[in-house]
Order: C-alpha cells, then structure tokens, then sequence
C-alpha cells in the first residue's frame, strides 16, 4: 500500500479538522460526522460560528488534480450560467482544493434538500430543462483530463482493467471477452457522429434533490465526464427504453426548451447501460482490496459473481440487439 493509500485509509477527526481549519482559515468544532461514500471519504463538519461544511479527501489514484479541476471547473461554468449548483468553497490558497499529507480535499457548504420526485409529466419535463441548461454550459469548453465515454476508449479500457489485471479466473476470461468484444462492436457503429460534451456523468434520481427556495438542483459531479448528451437522461427511467417511451419523450421535451438533441442518440440508452455495467466492473475492481469495500461487497470477485454478471451483459446484450430490431 502506498503511502498516500494509507493515509487515506487511516484519516481520522483531528487530522481532518486540522486539515479543514487551515484550508479555510476557520476555528472549528470537534464535530465530524462521516457521510456515505464509495470511495472518497466525506464528512460533515462544523465551524465554531456554527456554519455546516461538506469536507470531501478524494481518494488517491483515482483522479488527477487536472482532473478534480476540471470537474470544479464545470461547476463554476454551470453557475455562470447560472444553474443551481453547489460550489465548492475558494480556500486560503486561492484555489478550489487543498492538500494532506498527498490527499487531496475540497470543501463545500452544506446545502439541505430531499431526493426530487419524478412523478408527473411536468416533472420529466422540468428535469430536462435542468440537464438541457448544464449541457448548455457542458459544450462550452473541453475537459481532456477526465473519462471520455466511448465504446473504443472507456469501455475497452474498463474490459482491459478487468481481464489483465486478474479479476477473473481463467474460465471466464473467454465468455467475459466474448460478450464484451460484441458490446463494444455494436456500440461503436451506433456512436458515429455523435455529439460529445461534458456532462454530469451519474444522472440518477439520487443526485437529483429538491429545494422550495431553489428548486431543483443536481449534485455531486465526482463523475463528470466527457460523454453523449443521452447518458444524462437515461438513467433517470425507470424500466428499459422500450418500456418508457413516454417518460424518454417528456423529458426531452423539456430538454430542447433549452437545447436541441439528436433524436437519433436514443438508440445509445441500451449500449450505455452495458457500458456502464462494465464500467461499475472495473470501478469495484480498482478498490477491490480495500477493506470498507470487501466489507460492503463481500462476494464480489467470486466465481458465483462471474457467472451472474456475465449472463447479465449477455442478456443486455440480447436487449441491444432486440432494441435495434424494433427500431
């Protein structure tokens, strides 16, 4: 384990106020409060005037400080045109990050809300018109530092991952290439000339929340990459593409209020949710000796899980393949 890696592991409350006191130039209390992450550690804390903080150490290798400032760097670009986000707080040394011991942190404000629901035709709509105004503000610049989602780049990165670096055992390297090969083949030829700009990256109702004061907001751009305007939208549905043809309308409905999109990228909803399963694949697999996670995914790795995961992306790719049949 490196250096920094144990750091991180070993992060503890006073090294954390410590580390957020001289960052932002601020007393604080002894509060810390860890929060649910997968793989940064995020806490809340509070300074002794009483203000609420986010306080959020970036797990080591995985991104680039280039990287963590182009996702910062969307942010602002988003408030400029003025969509709401939260911002990260500008610290004691004129920049959005800091570091400890290595580790890199930026720190937020504490914004409450609750989880926004999608439950009428105004709604779908509504969230459009959001993804649509960050998309707007996506195109403006280029983020070359961060993933770009593509079947020949990401996707073929994230099978490479998995397969050289030992994750299966040897019966299934054959049927997980295979099934992913097929994947990649077809999601290439649906890609050509399509559009690819920043966007949001991990558009789920979890990171969609509410509030009277500001409406709706998403949050937590960890994610952020460079990608198809679509990928923000579909993992909002609830079913399948085929099974949610009036929410997929509604909500681009809303969305050309502010931006046209290329009707034709709904065929990529299918090939993306592969990708995206591979993609979970390889992102559990970079993690997979750390102990919170074998705490939290006990079987993963195991020859049962292979199985399963390989019957599901064979399935999905039935589910490609019928998608474009009916098209």
């Amino acid at each position: 384990m490196s250096h920094s890696s144990a750091v991180f592991s070993g992060l503890g409350p006073d090294q954390i106020i410590n580390a957020v006191e001289k960052a932002i130039g601020q007393r604080m209390t002894g509060f810390t409060a860890p929060l649910p992450s997968y793989i940064n550690r995020v806490y809340e804390l509070q300074t002794m005037a009483g203000e609420r903080l986010i306080a959020k150490f970036y797990r080591p290798g995985r991104w680039s400080r280039l990287a963590i400032e182009e996702e910062h760097e969307f942010m602002q670009d988003c408030a400029l045109a003025e969509v709401p986000v939260v911002l990260p707080l500008d610290l004691e040394n004129g920049s959005t990050l800091e570091e400890v011991d290595r580790i890199l942190f930026t720190v937020f404000p504490k914004r409450l809300g609750r989880e926004f629901e999608i439950i009428k035709d105004e709604d779908w709509q509504r969230i459009g018109t959001l993804i649509a105004r960050i998309h707007n503000a996506g195109q403006a610049r280029e983020a070359p530092n961060r993933v770009r989602l593509h079947p020949l780049e990401s996707t073929r990165a994230d099978v490479q991952q998995l397969i050289e670096g030992g994750f299966l055992s040897s019966q299934f390297v054959s049927d997980f290439k295979n099934v992913c090969d097929q994947i990649i083949d077809i999601s290439t030829d649906l890609f050509k000339d399509t559009e690819i700009i920043r966007i949001h990256g991990d558009c789920h109702s979890g990171n969609v929340i509410y509030r009277p004061e500001d409406g709706i907001r998403l949050i937590d751009f960890d994610d952020m990459m460079m990608g198809p305007p679509i990928q923000d939208l579909w993992l909002l549905l609830p079913e399948y593409a085929d099974k949610c043809r009036w929410e997929i309308e509604m909500i681009i409905e809303g969305y050309e209020m502010f931006r046209p999109l290329d009707r034709k990228s709904v065929r990529l909803i299918e090939p993306l949710r592969a990708m995206r399963i591979i993609y979970f694949l390889a992102w559990c697999s970079r993690q997979a000796n750390d102990f919170h996670f074998k705490n939290n995914f006990p079987g993963w790795g195991t020859e049962s899980f292979w199985s399963i995961e390989i019957n599901t992306l064979t399935n999905q790719l039935n589910v490609i393949v019928e998608s474009l049949e009916t098209a």
